[in-house]
């Protein structure tokens, strides 16, 4: 990755200066493990802090514009009347929502709010895609520096414009645009580095629980600019600016990019053997085997691995959802009366957190089914179709009370935010390790950039298009979101047509096998584990113990024929040694009786069976 040059043997160690000084302090050297600790817990704070900046325009929003035209509930289409329920008569209270700010403060407020979402997300997704191909190519703990720095730099500097007085509309565009550009350093970043250190097991329930920063980054960004609103909507900027290049250092002192570029050796209990795992095991997320020539993936190479296209266009319409709820809800629940009251900026800021609260749980627990099912397409496709009843009963009913306002919301934001993250975590990472690039380690980066940057299009329309549409009507927003939701879904049509082929056929392919070649007694082989360990044929195994009593006490069982297969078999059928072992069988593995051996193995015949027990073996001795 970043800082590992092209000859695999050639890396340099490089360790960051707060490594070092912890080394130092310690008096020894860091172990793997630690290495891994730190590097969720830095990339952790480091995207946390890239969302808390990215949420802040979003509680600053009301406060640019708090007289900008009602809701308009009712829609201009013959819609159901609890859709598009009708607003109250009284107007809002000039007290709660304040002046404004000129230029945001007129007429078209809301569009010029929309321009400068879809200028930072637009050149947010460009820059993606070029953050990715240098990200590959650069240190990347220095690369992350630069992004953090810059990012708090220019969203101080929106700040800046309150004690300034600036009321020019292209001086806060500008500033957006390149904190989107700086913004875009982070994702393919933080993504690169922990695939760097970790493993491919329980990647989706890992990164689920990992990728939490995104939504704890906007409840911060949230909470911290709502509480600072009231001293000024500058300092609503400036705080979280500062907060970001601040850790901006942390990252640059303390981030080791990958296992080679501090000299960190994998410990035993890092490499397990099968004999640990039952026959899986974990390797390193981006490597496979030693290539020749590990160059950095090119971008078209890139979108042609199977998979890539379909889930890009597919989180193209999911972050466009998800980002009209991020730029736009604290906005959306300000101008919408809950209970025949409008709430303050404060309020409405702090409340829209619980989306992100129910988009923690949705990506953990996306993650999770994705775990168990095997099955990324089926479970990000799944969790798109919820999300459209969800967004309808928000908008029609979200008004009602503010207990089914938060419900609702939560369940909102879970079905909506899950398969987002779902997509930009581990999808990203199956898709860059995938096998057609051969072991290629170069290519995460680049992988997660096309994805996310592809996404990051849509999370630029969203808002945008909410700018326009939403001063007619909230009620086609939520229709636009809905279509979207749908559309995601419907692009992972023929993965989700795949894996289901995939699980039908393999259950049918497991089924056949075992009724059509049960095994034999021919076909098996015990194999004892005692000090003299040996693999006798049946018949030996006849002839030898036939004198003896309770021998299948400690037994391990495999078939030459269904290696993997018998090997799960053993494991079901381990139990308390109930029964005498034999002499000198120091490590006795696998208790297992010959009643559980012979109905696990579906066989051998009824003859057999009987010349068995002719020979002293009670087969219902377990």
């Amino acid at each position: 990755m970043g800082s590992i040059a092209e000859p695999v043997e050639e890396v340099t160690v490089s360790k960051p200066p707060g490594i070092r000084f912890i080394e130092y302090i310690k008096g020894s050297a860091i172990s793997y493990r630690s290495y891994q600790a730190i590097v969720l817990i830095v990339t952790f704070f480091a995207y946390t802090a890239y969302h808390a900046t990215r949420k802040t325009t979003s509680i600053v929003k009301s406060a640019l514009d708090p007289q900008s035209p009602d809701v308009n509930l009712k829609s201009p289409f013959s819609w159901r009347r609890a859709y598009a329920h009708k607003p109250l008569e009284s107007p809002r209270n000039s007290w709660v929502l304040g002046a404004g700010w000129v230029p945001f403060n007129g007429s078209d407020g809301t569009s010029l709010l929309g321009e400068l979402d879809v200028g930072f997300l637009f050149v947010y997704a460009i820059g993606m895609f070029f953050s990715g191909h240098a990200g590959d190519r650069m240190d990347l703990r220095r690369f992350l520096t630069i992004g953090m720095v810059g990012t708090g730099l220019f969203t101080a500097l929106f700040g800046v414009g309150y004690w300034a007085d600036i009321h020019i509309f292209y001086y806060y565009l500008i500033v957006q645009m390149l904190a989107g550009l700086f913004q875009s350093t982070g994702w393919p970043s933080v993504v690169a580095v922990v695939g760097n250190w970790f493993g491919k097991k329980k990647r989706g329930l890992i990164m689920g629980i990992w990728n939490a920063h995104t939504s704890i980054g906007n409840i911060t960004g949230s909470v911290v600019a709502s509480m600072l609103l009231k001293y000024g909507w500058g300092w609503s900027m400036v705080v979280p600016g500062l907060g970001i290049t601040f850790v901006g250092l942390v990252i640059f002192l303390f981030l080791p990019v990958s296992p080679e570029s501090v000299g960190a050796d994998t410990d035993d209990d890092d490499l397990p053997s099968p004999k640990k795992v039952g026959k899986e095991v974990t390797e390193p997320l981006l490597k496979s085997e030693v290539l020749e020539d590990e160059s950095a993936v090119r971008f078209l190479e890139a979108w042609r691995i199977p998979g890539v296209a379909p889930f890009a266009l597919c989180l193209f319409f999911a972050k466009l959802v998800a980002y009209t709820f991020l730029y736009w809800l604290p906005f959306y629940i300000s101008h919408t009366a809950i209970e025949g009251r409008y709430v303050s900026n404060e309020e409405s800021g702090t409340l829209s957190t619980l989306f992100d609260v129910g988009g923690v749980v949705g990506g953990i627990l996306a993650g999770h089914i994705s775990d168990r099912l095997d099955a990324r397409a089926i479970t990000a496709a799944s969790f798109m179709y919820c999300a459209i009843p969800a967004l309808y009963f928000y908008r029609s009913y979200g008004h009602v009370s503010m207990t089914i306002n938060i419900i609702l919301m939560l369940i909102t934001g879970m079905f909506v935010n899950g398969p987002y993250a779902l997509i930009t975590t581990a999808v990203s990472a199956d898709l860059g390790t995938h096998s057609s690039l051969r072991g290629n380690s170069r290519a995460l980066a680049t992988v997660t950039a096309i994805i996310d940057g592809t996404g990051s299009i849509g999370a630029a329309i969203g808002p945008l298009l909410t700018g326009y549409i939403s001063a007619k009507s909230w009620s086609a927003v939520f229709t636009m979101l809905m279509v979207s939701a749908l559309i995601a879904g419907l692009l992972l049509t023929k993965l989700v047509m795949a894996e289901v082929a995939a699980k039908i056929q393999g259950s049918r392919s497991s089924h056949e096998s075992h009724r059509s070649r049960p095994p034999t007694l021919e076909e098996i082989t015990i194999r004892f584990p005692c000090e003299d360990s040996c693999a006798k044929s049946t018949q030996s195994f006849l002839t030898y113990f036939s004198g003896h009593s309770g021998i299948s006490s400690c037994l391990l069982v495999t078939n030459d024929t269904e290696p993997d297969e018998t090997l799960w078999i053993a494991r079901e059928c381990q139990g308390p040694p109930r029964a005498p072992r034999i002499s000198g069988c120091r490590r006795p593995r696998h208790v297992m009786g010959l009643r559980a051996f012979y109905q696990n193995f579906r066989g051998p015949s009824r003859a057999q069976l009987g010349f068995l027990m002719d020979l002293g073996w009670d087969p219902y001795w377990a």
